[in-house]
């Protein structure tokens, strides 16, 4: 069996595995704390010399644009030439794309059980399809089906505008850019986002927010003990269900509408009871087109490692169709 490394790096963690060309799975995932490490490539090497692999190939999927050969990570410190890392690491083969690319490509290879549906009908075959997640940040990608192939679209979506559609956003809108200027949609949807939204919902009031981490917010919403975390849980959701919906509305995702990411999941029966899907559907003259769309939340362990598999398997020439 030939085997390829794969990686799905994030703000905090680096998360790598080896990926069989044969059939993409995923196997001997490790994660690494990014504050470890003074460079990805040493992280690379650690995980290499731990497992007693040899590899020729890698895809490593990251959170920040990649546009050229320089990379350089928006929410961590390192940057790297990818063709001096080839190099270095004597691989045939350096793919290194955007964490959401990985995750878009994740689709294909994801079963029935890797989901869970939010509303909407069946997905139509071959249109659009959209994805996004919260986590550090708020990454976004669309992906095509096109001559056998699949093909992402990545880009940086979650830092369009924030854009409130009620009086109580428009209140968050404007103790946000008080202190922000720009408030793009991470601003509100993301660890930072959400302590951004419980900060903005007790100032608003003219009130002095306690000093509390994204997992704070979640515990005190969830143990109702904090109205304005509830407050703020509640407009995390429906926030959520209004991108979610501006996505959908951008490509004509009849394809359906992909969430990843690692916040939803831990408040996931508090997600399904709020008012996401109406507000994903809540677009006025164009409600009708969104109504059959579905929405799935992804429920895989790594889609950013499978999808990196995917992406590497595919430019290897290699057909994803299950």
């Amino acid at each position: 069996m030939s085997y390829a490394l794969v990686g799905d790096v994030g703000g905090t963690n680096a998360r790598l595995a080896l990926c069989n060309l044969s059939d993409g799975a995923i196997s001997h995932a490790k994660t690494y704390s990014g504050l470890d490490f003074d460079s990805l490539e040493s992280t690379i090497r650690t995980y290499l010399l731990e497992h007693d692999a040899q590899v020729s190939e890698a895809c490593i999927a990251i959170a920040c644009p990649v546009t050229g050969d320089w990379v350089a990570m928006t929410n961590h410190t390192w940057a790297f030439s990818i063709a001096q890392m080839k190099a270095s690491l004597g691989l045939s083969v350096l793919e290194v794309i955007n964490d959401f690319t990985a995750v878009s490509m994740a689709i294909p290879m994801l079963k029935e059980s890797d989901l869970m549906q939010f509303g909407g009908k069946a997905p139509q075959r071959d249109k659009p399809i959209a994805i996004y997640g919260a986590g550090t940040g708020l990454g976004v990608a669309h992906l095509l089906h096109a001559g056998g192939r699949w093909i992402s679209l990545p880009g940086e979506g979650g830092h369009v505008d924030f854009a409130p559609n009620s009086e109580e956003e428009d209140q968050i809108l404007m103790v946000l850019r008080k202190e922000l200027g720009h408030v793009s949609a991470e601003r509100v949807l993301s660890g930072p986002g959400l302590v951004n939204l419980y900060r903005a919902v007790v100032e608003s009031d003219n009130r002095l927010p306690e000093n509390l981490a994204p997992k704070d917010v979640t515990e005190r919403a969830l143990a109702d003990s904090c109205t304005d975390c509830r407050r703020a849980l509640s407009l995390f959701c429906v926030i959520m269900g209004r991108f979610g919906g501006d996505l959908a509305l951008n490509m004509g995702t009849f394809g359906g509408v992909y969430i990843a990411g690692g916040i939803v999941p831990r408040f996931l029966d508090f997600f399904k009871a709020s008012g996401f899907r109406a507000a994903f559907e809540d677009k006025g003259r164009l409600k009708d087109f969104l109504e059959d769309i579905p929405v799935y939340l992804i429920t895989h362990g790594s889609p950013g490692l499978l999808g990196a598999g995917a992406h590497l398997r595919q430019q290897m020439g290699m057909s994803l169709e299950q």
